[in-house]
């Protein structure tokens, strides 16, 4: 036979339930976050690489732009 829960243990029951849910979306977000997190660690990877690449280029313009003019070659009328 099925015994009758009283009150005392239906509260409980409601509460149990109650925090199993909680426990259950916490580790949703909590796993979204991870997700959310690794995401950003990727893409400030990207950015780092592309900034490294940029900065490398623009010193490159500046020295061409910039060279000793010494380095050059004498004009054509020497």
């Amino acid at each position: 036979m099925h015994e009758q829960m009283t009150p005392r243990e239906q509260a409980l029951e409601a509460r149990l339930v109650e925090l199993e849910m909680r426990l259950s979306f916490q580790e949703q977000a909590l796993s979204e976050l991870s997700e959310a997190l690794a995401d950003a660690r990727m893409t400030g990877d990207r950015n780092a690489e592309v900034i490294r690449h940029l900065l490398d280029d623009l010193g490159k313009v500046r020295s061409a732009l910039y060279s000793d003019p010494a380095d050059e070659p004498p004009p054509p009328h020497y």
